[in-house]
């Protein structure tokens, strides 16, 4: 996101938060219909409940301030036989109403739950299927918060807010029909109060939702740069950094504190100023409804109507009617209260809205992203074709199978690349490698070599040109099996947690103990593996925090040698392996390469004498190529790299 799009939506929040609150119900809802229904009923119910309840407090008052000294003991045993009953009424009532509460509180929780697991499934999957270009421009933090932070923001939204608001509007249907039914004056005063309400949510509660999603992306930056200084830490010690980065997590640190500083300051400002204005909004019904009733002396005929439905003395008594009406007005009041607690309920919740919002739309950001094109429809098969045979596989329209044996032969034919269209960093790339045949990159840091490598693998695509595979064009090739037939040694080790023995299978999974000892010894790190305190069985944490590079380093040539491969690409692939350790297994090395075809990208050129051809390169393009005799013979660019000879200007 650019800082102009960040900026716009800091200053209105989500992009399209209907748009993105719907997409969300959707996806929360589709899996678990069955339950939906369930929690919408136990959810009406409880809102009947508390509304109905809430009515049987005025036939109990009436019937209260209806006893005088003239009543009877007949009549004052009836009034308080109804009063009775209304209570056991009530209570049947709100039990009924805690019992739903409960219900769909605990029906919530468990579709909750079972949502944030297959979001997060489906996040998984669909970063597995991610352009490495994503990875580049995302850092590790900001990923990491996707899964952490984001997905915590709608545990509470699919828990709380949104029963919570569904059992609102509810409420707020059934205890305004009420308040109408009562008094439509009372009422309007009730509508006044609200209004107000609604104004303040809007001022205050817009402000926060700015100030809260800045947050989110404030959280997501400081958990990126957290995680870059714990993979740096070493880095820090070595150069002092320490003072710079605290400097830097401060502002960063400070950046987050003040967002969520204003944010809550609004939030928590927001509930006390509603609760207060619903005081005030009880406070004048019941000083409005006194004067009707002062006014008035009681004779509302609504009033009148429903003291005659409750039977419980003469409405022609003055005393009666008035205890009516004050029976209606502590049901009022009771209503008013209801009436003001889902407004309440909603602006509390209103942030909290926001907040799932924002990381709801972080999170389909993610999985909205284009995910990486597969290719064509070539495959790679093993022994389908012949035995112990590699070969590519086209099914033609008729259903049959087309086979081509996997020879190695990988071919560029004017490749033009860059990671931007205006950036070219390859220019009319022209190269070969026939099967069986070692070819070598040299040139200085930043020539181009890793990233023919990556074109190979198809990480990127290029812009123009050709890249053939056995004369296939790579792009008609499935980019899994593209890269099935491919065994790499990344510049950049990479160790899994696990057992020394998994690392290794992680170059060919079906591959059994003794294929990855052998490839161990091939590579010459059985040694090093044995005298672990477990050997192979021994834990790699932390990115194998507890071996040096070399040993990391020999651990990722044996991954390559067991996945036995056709094609392999050795990206300065003992570089970090002392010369003596490098000549133990020059050995293994030449039979890992036997018959295969080699692409190799090494500064120590003492590595790469043997190579059928080398490539020179210089600012993208290959400027010399030829064996190593050949090349010294020309006295280039590549003798005064091997010999050291460089030209001054």
């Amino acid at each position: 996101m650019s800082e102009k799009e960040m900026t716009l939506q800091n200053k209105k929040g989500a992009k399209n938060p209907v748009k993105t609150l719907i997409r969300l119900l959707k996806y929360t809802f589709s899996n678990y219909k069955i339950a939906t229904v369930f929690v919408v009923i136990f959810v009406l119910l409880a809102s009947i409940s508390t509304v109905v309840g809430a009515s049987f407090f005025a036939p109990i008052t009436s019937g209260l301030m209806s006893v005088t000294q003239e009543t009877t003991a007949e009549e004052i045993s009836a009034i308080y036989d109804s009063i009775i009953k209304n209570i056991i009424i009530i209570a049947c009532v709100y039990m009924a109403g805690a019992f739903s509460n409960f219900a769909y509180n605990l029906i919530m929780m468990f579709i909750a739950q079972g949502t944030l697991k297959k979001m997060r499934n489906d996040m998984f999957q669909k970063m597995q299927r991610l352009p490495l270009m994503y990875f580049d421009t995302h850092t590790h933090g900001e990923l990491m918060s996707l899964y952490t932070n984001d997905v915590d923001t709608m545990r509470q939204l699919l828990t709380q807010t949104i029963p919570q608001i569904i059992s609102a509007i509810l409420t707020l249907i059934f205890v305004f029909s009420f308040m109408i039914y009562y008094s439509v004056t009372l009422t309007l005063v009730i509508l006044v109060v609200l209004a107000v309400m609604a104004v303040m949510i809007k001022i205050i509660g817009g402000r926060s939702a700015k100030y809260f999603l800045k947050q989110q992306v404030s959280l997501g930056k400081l958990n990126g740069y957290v995680e870059e200084m714990t993979e740096g830490q070493k880095v820090i010690k070595v150069f002092c950094h320490e003072q710079k980065a605290r400097e830097e997590f401060k502002v960063l640190n400070d950046e987050l504190n003040e967002s969520s500083r204003v944010a809550n300051t609004y939030s928590f400002i927001l509930g006390p100023i509603n609760n207060n204005l619903g005081w005030l909004q009880y406070v004048l019904i019941a000083v409005v409804g006194v004067l009707i009733i002062a006014v008035s002396g009681g004779s509302s005929t609504a009033l009148l109507s429903l003291y005659v439905n409750n039977q419980m003395a003469n409405p022609e008594e003055g005393v009666t009617a008035v205890a009516v009406c004050a029976g209606m007005l502590v049901s009022f009041l009771a209503y008013s209260r209801q009436f003001n607690q889902p407004v309440q309920t909603v602006s509390q919740q209103f942030n909290a809205i926001v907040m799932a919002l924002a990381g709801a739309e972080r999170i389909f950001d993610m999985v909205d992203t284009e995910p990486e094109d597969q290719g064509g429809d070539i495959t790679l098969t093993y022994g389908e074709h012949g035995e112990n045979e590699w070969a590519w596989k086209r099914l033609k329209e008729d259903g049959t199978a087309e086979y081509r044996p996997l020879k190695g032969d990988i071919r560029f034919e004017n490749v033009v690349f860059g990671y931007t269209p205006e950036k070219v960093i390859l220019h009319e790339i022209n190269l070969y490698a026939k099967p069986g045949q070692k070819i070598a990159f040299v040139g200085s840091t930043g020539a181009g070599k890793t990233t023919i490598t990556n074109l190979i693998n198809r990480f990127y695509d290029i812009q123009s040109g050709s890249i053939t595979y056995d004369g296939i064009d790579i792009k008609k090739i499935n980019k899994d099996d593209l890269r099935k037939s491919l065994g790499v040694v990344l510049q950049d080790t990479h160790l899994f947690t696990g057992t020394v023995m998994d690392n290794i299978r992680y170059g060919r999974l079906n591959a059994t103990d003794e294929e990855c000892i052998q490839a161990a010894k091939l590579a010459n790190a059985d040694f090093f593996i044995t005298h672990l305190p477990e050997g192979y069985n021994t834990e790699i944490k932390g990115d194998g925090s507890n071996l040096s590079q070399g040993q990391r380093q020999l651990l990722a040539i044996a991954r390559a040698m067991v996945s036995q491969c056709p094609v392999l690409i050795l990206d300065e692939a003992t570089s970090s392996i002392d010369t003596r350790t490098e000549k133990l297994i020059e050995k293994g090395m030449d039979k890992l390469m036997e018959g295969r075809t080699v692409f190799v990208i090494a500064h120590r050129l003492s590595t790469v004498r043997n190579s059928h051809a080398i490539m020179v390169l210089d600012h993208g393009r290959i400027i010399e190529r030829g064996n190593h005799e050949q090349l010294i013979e020309q006295k280039g660019t590549y003798y005064q790299l091997y010999t050291g000879a460089f030209e001054l200007d």
